[in-house]
């Protein structure tokens, strides 16, 4: 299993093309294979047609290759389609399907996926701790100070509108979208680390961000590569529990090093991590997308036969239209389900606003801890420490309910539909903005802080409810078009989480008063949190007739 996933990796894609496939070989290579007689037959009888070509009269020739098509598309009507033998997987239990990987490899899968997400998330917020040093060291106010921040969260927003459906076209994959974007991230990070000026900052945290963001889409979908029906909505909910709590995990390492070596260390910090989870995922990350892995088969038996007649799903889809079709359906496609799609529309709504409450919270934590309850800088980073604990919370409340009204139903062989999911998520939109008050009216100098960390660990709990059953309700009523959809979901989200921070001082400041210096930001957002609220309910009253309407709907 080891080789199997060093040979799908970056890397050993390289390696394998590199020794003429020698190193790292697929059955395929192997001078003892036998090459089915689906593939083979039809080269064979191209090899007669040749043969007998001078010795016909073009007439009788053009029914005797029609005489041989029509033999051989009767022989396996599954495969062969006008001429075109298209690769399938050698049965059910075909190793080389993602579906059929042992469920350790799954697992591990998973985890990197999760980790490269939770990193990126990280990154994004990592540097709010040395928030003042950048001030003072270059010498600009605090939304020019922030505005590295709201950029890379923008980058990460439009990148996956564009690099993200590049993971659906064959012909690239999902690993080396999500490698090579890497690799140009790690490179970013050194100018980033070095820089003395707040323009050349928010310009390469843009970049960064920009060539960061492909998991946070896509990530989603490389889950649906390998997870079985029954078990999405649990895969999914270890992945973006890491995406949902890495960006509060960020100014808890970042404080540390601020204080340990300055502003700029964060940004060492996030260079060698990067470095490293490049090393570790280039050589240990295997493709994971069906069509991709059909399209490099088609070609290696197509190398063994000589045969240009066998080919793949994702051959056709790219021989079918014109190159500049393909790219305007390809990077419009998530714009158009984003907007026109009311299901997403709402959805992209909803989860924006708590995405952006998060970032919010970038601003409000250091009023409420680091200003009001004397918090050292440390102590203020690990008081977002709460909201992970929200976080894990949620967590483990959410796998045993969606086990038992999911996944136990869908194994029993009941039919289930995403609305199942939503009196959960009615729930978490009730925990959230209860969260919200809490902390409003409890972030006093009379109370103690614990009592605010309290509530702000309550509003992540239903955040992350809200999280998982959102992203599992589109994923199962757009399954088709899980990278496009989740690309539109991280760019809505991110205009809305890059844009709050840089206004959500001054909502704070301007609303508050001697008692309460959060209290009143705080009750609209949680206002706006209890409007939300109808939103689940909808759907769980109309879900069925608006996705019934829907052009791209399953």
């Amino acid at each position: 299993m080891f080789r199997q996933i060093l040979r799908d990796s970056f890397w050993g894609q390289i390696i394998y093309h590199l020794s003429k496939r020698k190193v790292l070989a697929y059955k395929e290579d192997s001078p003892t294979y036998v090459i089915p007689e689906i593939y083979d037959e039809l080269a064979r009888a191209k090899e007669r047609s040749i043969s007998v070509s001078n010795s016909v009269d073009p007439e009788r020739q053009t029914l005797s290759n029609s005489g041989t098509n029509a033999e051989s598309s009767s022989e396996s009507t599954n495969t062969i389609t006008s001429n075109k033998i298209i690769v399938t997987w050698d049965g059910e239990d075909d190793p080389e399907n993602p579906y059929n990987w042992p469920v350790l490899y799954k697992v591990l899968f998973i985890l990197k996926i999760g980790l490269l997400t939770a990193f990126v998330y990280m990154a994004s917020a990592i540097y709010t701790p040395g928030l003042d040093q950048i001030m003072e060291s270059m010498q600009v106010g605090r939304v020019l100070a922030t505005l590295p921040l709201t950029l890379f969260v923008f980058g990460y927003g439009i990148g996956p509108m564009v690099l993200s459906p590049l993971s659906e076209n064959a012909r690239f994959g999902r690993t080396s979208i999500y490698v090579v974007t890497l690799f140009i991230f790690f490179i970013l990070q050194i100018p980033t680390a070095l820089v003395t000026d707040i323009a050349s900052l928010s310009v390469l945290r843009f970049l960064a961000g920009f060539f960061a963001s492909p998991c946070l889409a896509t990530g989603g979908a490389s889950l649906g590569d390998i997870t079985a029906i029954p078990y999405m909505p649990m895969a999914l909910s270890g992945w973006s529990a890491g995406a949902v709590a890495a960006p509060t995990l960020g100014p808890v390492i970042g404080a540390a090093l601020v204080v340990a070596g300055g502003y700029h260390w964060p940004f060492w910090f996030v260079c060698i991590s990067s470095g490293a989870l490049f090393l570790v995922l280039s050589f240990f990350l295997p493709e994971s997308y069906g069509k991709t892995i059909l399209y490099r088969k088609a070609e290696r038996l197509r190398a063994l036969t000589g045969n240009m007649n066998i080919t793949s799903e994702g051959h056709i889809e790219n021989e079918a239209k014109e190159w500049g079709k393909v790219l305007v359906e390809t990077f419009w496609r998530p714009f158009e389900i984003m907007i026109f799609e009311p299901v997403v529309l709402l959805i992209n709504i909803y989860l924006g606003l708590l995405y952006a409450i998060i970032y919010l919270w970038f601003e409000a934590f250091p009023i409420v801890f680091f200003e009001m309850y004397g918090f050292t800088l440390v102590e203020m980073g690990a008081s977002y420490i709460c909201l992970i604990v929200g976080i894990f919370v949620g967590f483990c409340f959410y796998l045993p309910v969606i086990y038992k009204i999911f996944t136990k139903r869908i194994l029993r062989g009941d039919q289930v539909t995403p609305e199942v999911l939503l009196p959960l998520c009615i729930v978490g939109s009730v925990m959230s903005p209860t969260g919200l008050i809490i902390l409003a009216w409890t972030a006093t100098p009379s109370v103690h802080w614990i009592v605010p960390m309290i509530g702000g660990g309550l509003f992540m709990c239903g955040a992350f409810i809200i999280y998982q059953t959102m992203f599992n309700y589109i994923g199962m009523s757009f399954y088709r078009f899980l990278a496009s959809v989740f690309a539109g979901n991280a760019f809505f989200r991110a205009m809305m989480g890059g844009a709050f921070p840089l206004f959500g001082r001054a909502m704070f400041t301007n609303l508050s008063t001697s008692r309460f210096p959060v209290a009143w930001g705080t009750m609209i957002l949680a206002i706006i949190m209890w409007i939300m609220v109808l939103i689940p309910v909808l759907f769980y009253l109309n879900g069925p007739k608006l996705r019934a309407r829907s052009k791209y709907a399953n």
